[in-house]
């Protein structure tokens, strides 16, 4: 089962001629998209449904956070709706910056001045940080992202063949 995947995943390829550290890389990226994707969409879920945009400002105010509403929904929504696109691979680095963001003032407003590896630590949120970076700029060729701007790679790389 697990070869039919690969070969699929082969088959979906916009580059037919990877090598196996290519693919490698490629397979890795779509993990770490999908992980991370994961996790955020859990949270934004939670930033959503379960504590409601209403609790979510209300913890954010008790934390500290500037413009606890507006912070609220910017949360909610990068971490579930930008947690899909990245397991999809869609706006891949605009993702990932959205992210970094994102988990830039949950680490500053929730865990600053907490010892990071402990269990109120900020180890989630720079782990979000720079995985939502690293997946958002580094995901690999499956997303739809490779393969909506597929031909603006070929052209550009014809570009760089032509000017060396």
């Amino acid at each position: 089962m697990v070869a039919a995947l690969v070969a699929w995943l082969r088959g979906m390829s916009p580059i037919r001629e990877e090598s196996t550290v290519e693919h490698g890389r490629n397979i890795a990226g779509l993990l770490a998209r999908i992980a991370v994707g994961v996790v955020l969409m859990m949270h934004g879920w939670q930033k959503f449904f379960e504590y409601g945009i209403g609790g979510t400002t209300a913890s954010f105010s008790q934390m500290g956070v500037p413009l606890p509403g507006v912070s609220a929904v910017f949360a909610a929504t990068v971490e579930l709706f930008g947690g899909a696109a990245l397991i999809l691979g869609i706006g891949l680095p605009v993702v990932g910056l959205l992210i970094a963001v994102d988990m830039a003032g949950a680490f500053v407003f929730a865990k600053m001045g907490e010892p990071l590896i402990a269990p109120s630590g900020g180890q989630l949120e720079v782990t979000l940080l720079v995985g939502g970076l690293l997946a958002g700029f580094a995901g690999g060729a499956y997303s739809i992202d490779r393969f909506l701007f597929r031909g603006k790679e070929k052209g550009a790389a014809s570009l760089e063949t032509a000017a060396a």
